[in-house]
């Protein structure tokens, strides 16, 4: 009885367990906008981030009129051009 018990504990904490976030913010892009959404009929809010601009002006003309905002990708890495070596003169 009590391991059936147990079992049947462990087993609804798996299913009431949340689900795991992934990367919000994709580093090749240097402007990411904030989506908030309603979460629909059953009131599960939630909100989601579109990191595929590369302007401010380009974001805010995709967020305008919907509910969102724009903001500067913290974790934007530029690529770094390729170091030229210098010739020493002999």
């Amino acid at each position: 009885m009590r391991l059936s018990i147990l079992t049947l504990t462990a087993i609804a904490t798996l299913f009431v367990a949340a689900p795991a976030n992934a990367q919000r913010y994709d580093p090749r892009y240097p402007v990411c906008m904030h989506v908030y959404t309603d979460g629909g009929i059953g009131g599960a809010g939630g909100d989601y981030f579109d990191c595929s601009f590369t302007s401010m002006p380009q974001c805010r003309a995709t967020a305008s009129g919907r509910a969102a905002s724009c903001d500067v990708n913290p974790y934007y890495m530029p690529e770094e051009p390729p170091r030229r070596r210098h010739k020493k003169p002999h």
